[in-house]
């Protein structure tokens, strides 16, 4: 029997697996004794130890950040590294249906983290089993790796790391086929405001999401309502205007993206600013956002547009709220593989203040690059292609940051093929099954290429 036929004969397991998965609400939870991430995150990673135990797999947990199922013998570890945590997701977000209920239409799947990263996770444990049933001498350990902070800080792939060490060769199945030999560096920042009479502000989920929808409170009469409506429709924006006794909110709708691609987006948050200011509000708070960032998703305000030939320079404002009279919200800068942080920070040092408002950098991640001609991207490509049949899509360089960072000897691979946008981060993320089934197979062949490494 060939992998294809031995692939699918795991279909309606790989679907209750997932079902179940996505019944769990991952996202990041308050902290408890024994639930680093909270609660969520803690159930995901038992219910996935407990099928691959089922598998007879090895299984280990990591004081609840991070476990691994293992197969096979050797001083060598071949690493899959997935995650189970997952981003918030609200039905009121645009959702067709229960985010954390796996809907199936049409051999669509749709649920929060279908595709991000829980398909890919149950894929590889599907892969696992084929291997195992195909009687392979393994001569390495083939490790599911399974973390639970991926979305927010990936502490738990650091905690791995520390106690198990790195692979020897590994992917992640949380990028692109046919593999992602360049992630861009980080910095993350927040803004603040100085000065401000805005009465209150509040919008987006997370700071890697591009912010779907903000509300704001001003005073009534400190702009022109027609010309902000004007704005609106010019723009092709969703809003609400309601009359309050001394103030007017204002609500507008965006489209939710990742942050490493915010160009797909549209900025509640920046759209909402702009409007303003075309509709004669004055606020130093509002001028600030508007010369620092406006509509802008490449640096242009605070100094730091750039690119290299592998890409450009993203910028990405996701959550704003207002306590005791302050304004704060958060950057997300993701920058060229041939950039630093250092020289990143330096070039926007004279663009971080001015009267209205202030930005503080927090900190940076540097960037991670292989040369398309390493023998872990040439194995993976090779992989792809025999199962697709696809010569002509090359490894790529991404503005998003995976677990490779974290973990040597590890790029990301899968889970999305390319040109497709499986809204993740977003309202209704999908896959299809057929590809679920054939990103398992895929890594079936990347699996036996890193053996022979």
């Amino acid at each position: 029997m060939d992998v294809h036929s031995m692939v699918n004969i795991y279909r309606d397991e790989l679907l209750q697996r997932l079902g179940k998965l996505v019944s769990i609400n991952s996202v990041e939870g308050t902290p408890e004794a024994d639930a680093p991430f909270g609660k969520g995150p803690k159930e995901a990673l038992q219910a996935a130890l407990a099928m691959c135990e089922k598998d007879g797999f090895k299984t280990v947990n990591l004081d609840n950040y991070a476990g691994y199922a293992e197969i096979g013998e050797g001083e060598q570890v071949i690493g899959i590294v997935g995650h189970l945590d997952v981003v918030p997701a609200f039905k009121e977000d645009g959702w067709n249906t229960d985010p954390y209920v796996m809907t199936e239409k049409d051999g669509v799947l749709y649920g929060r983290g279908v595709s991000d990263d829980k398909g890919a996770v149950v894929a590889s444990m599907i892969a696992m089993k084929v291997i195992k049933d195909m009687g392979i001498p393994l001569t390495k350990r083939i490790r599911l790796i399974m973390g639970t902070n991926e979305e927010t800080g990936s502490k738990c792939l650091a905690h791995y790391v520390e106690k198990e060490g790195s692979c020897d060769y590994g992917f992640t199945p949380d990028g692109d086929f046919p593999g992602v030999h360049g992630e861009k560096g980080m910095v993350g920042a927040v803004y603040r405001s100085k000065k401000t009479g805005i009465r209150n502000i509040k919008g987006g989920t997370a700071r890697n999401i591009v912010c779907r929808n903000c509300t704001i409170e001003v005073d009534r009469c400190s702009f022109s309502r027609k010309k902000l409506e004007d704005f609106f429709h010019n723009n092709d924006l969703e809003y609400v205007i309601t009359d309050k006794e001394n103030t007017i909110e204002i609500s507008v709708q965006g489209v939710a993206a990742h942050a490493s691609l915010p160009h797909l987006g549209v900025n509640a948050i920046s759209y909402l600013f702009a409007g303003l200011k075309e509709a004669g509000f004055q606020d130093p708070f509002c001028d600030f956002y508007c010369s620092h960032f406006g509509l802008y998703t490449d640096g242009t305000g605070v100094g730091a547009k750039c690119s290299d030939e592998y890409g450009e320079l993203t910028l990405n404002n996701g959550v704003i709220g207002m306590k005791d009279g302050v304004i704060e919200g958060s950057i997300d800068i993701r920058y060229p593989v041939t950039y630093n942080t250092k020289k990143i920070i330096k070039m926007m040092e004279k663009h971080l203040e001015d009267d209205g408002g202030i930005i503080e950098i927090k900190g940076g991640h540097e960037p991670l690059f292989f040369a398309p001609d390493s023998p872990l991207v040439e194995s993976l490509l090779e992989a792809y292609q025999e199962v697709t049949g696809d010569m002509e899509t090359q490894p790529m360089v991404i503005g998003g940051g995976t677990y490779a960072k974290g973990i040597d000897n590890t790029i990301a691979f899968g889970c999305a093929f390319p040109n497709k946008d499986y809204h993740i981060h977003d309202a209704n993320e999908f896959v299809e099954i057929r590809e679920l089934l054939l990103q398992a197979e895929i890594y079936v062949a990347a699996i036996q290429k890193l053996l022979n490494l």
